[in-house]
């Protein structure tokens, strides 16, 4: 009889490990669901992490790294096989029989800033026909769908070049919202002046704090310039615009440099022509569109070893990918974070759906904040 080769040996061990995995699973999964059952599953997997490292003093930590994964899928395994007690599953499923089969193209939309605001160009790309309500803050965009006065929110919340809009993810812990849809917007940023002036002229420069971030590295070029932030690249344009001096510009759209009767000296000015904002557009009641396939949840993690590992790992054992992970610190906390995590992922799927009420279910603060188009 033949020797057995080396992928046949391979082979062999492969499938003996992959039956040994599905009988640690099982077994990690067959305890109560407890607390202190967790707390014993942890002094348990450390003992044994301690007692590899004395048995493989030479080796490069593989034996950890695989058996810390075991234990990752072990955790995920055995939160997935319990049956949760949450009630999201039901507002879900509520949701998906009810939200309309099209999105409107018409609607009362809040929006933050004034007419020509990057905002306002997102809500019309998103809208056909929008009946827009300006605030003057992010908070008011809030504000106005969680009491009623409008049925949509639109707020910017992260940019392809400077990252999040930390602003509105610090609001979103303080308000009840949903997501239905998000939408990228391509941004170009213009120095718009009054007709006349020239770049030699301008003293001072208005813009939003993200656009001046976007546009660095121009801003950096003309260090001689004073950068003043203000709340709306819209407000900017309109400042110049109102203003009796003509030497100073605003960083703004070319919408805004119509709209305003303004000039732009220079096109593009932002550090990068790939610069894309994320709009999210809100609702007050959850409402899932049909093709949703985008998820948004907000959640805290406890004050244990591996704890953001073991969430992790709940969802690439099902395959789904993380598309951004934020953290922001929790107001009056002692280093405390709350996690904002968006991932490819369908409401219509129950093991996603399991997976949301299982997070739900846990001690710490969770959010389900929608799963969109």
């Amino acid at each position: 009889m033949a020797a057995e080769t080396n992928e046949q040996r391979i082979r062999t061990i492969d499938k003996e490990v992959a039956k040994l995995l599905q009988e640690r699973l099982e077994l990690g999964a067959g305890g109560a669901q407890d607390s202190q059952s967790a707390l014993s599953s942890r002094s348990y997997e450390r003992s044994f992490m301690n007692e590899l490292e004395r048995e493989y003093p030479g080796s490069r930590g593989y034996e950890q790294i695989l058996f810390q994964t075991i234990f990752n899928l072990s955790h995920s395994y055995r939160a997935t096989s319990g049956r949760s007690e949450s009630d999201l599953a039901g507002k879900i499923n509520t949701a998906i029989e009810t939200t309309p089969k099209l999105f409107p193209s018409s609607a009362m939309v809040a929006c933050q800033g004034i007419e020509g605001a990057y905002s306002q160009i997102a809500t019309d790309k998103i809208f056909s026909h929008a009946n827009i309500m300006y605030f003057r803050t992010f908070e008011g965009v809030f504000q106005a769908v969680e009491n009623g006065l409008c049925e949509f929110g639109i707020l910017p919340i992260e940019n392809s070049s400077y990252g999040s809009v930390t602003q509105v993810y610090d609001l979103m812990a303080d308000h009840k919202f949903h997501i239905v849809r998000d939408y990228k917007l391509l941004i170009r940023h213009c120095l718009v002046v009054k007709p006349g002036t020239k770049l030699e002229d301008i003293r001072e420069v208005y813009s939003h704090n993200q656009a001046i971030g976007q546009c660095s590295m121009f801003l950096k070029e003309h260090s001689d310039i004073k950068v003043n932030i203000v709340e709306n690249t819209a407000v900017a344009a309109r400042m110049v615009a109102d203003s009796d001096r003509n030497d100073v510009a605003a960083i703004s759209s070319m919408d805004c440099c119509r709209l305003y009767g303004l000039e732009s000296i220079s096109d593009r000015i932002q550090n990068t022509d790939h610069n894309y904002t994320r709009f999210i557009c809100i609702t007050k009641d959850l409402r899932i569109y049909p093709g949703a396939s985008k998820t948004s949840v907000m959640l805290t993690l406890g004050h244990t070893p591996g704890a953001l590992a073991d969430t992790l790992t709940s969802f690439s054992s099902l395959g789904l990918n993380l598309t951004k992970i934020e953290s922001r610190p929790q107001a009056g906390s002692d280093f405390e974070f709350l996690f904002y995590l968006d991932f490819d992922a369908s409401a219509y799927s129950e093991e996603v759906v399991s997976l949301l009420c299982r997070l739900d279910s846990e001690p710490g603060k969770f959010a389900y904040l929608g799963t969109y188009i």
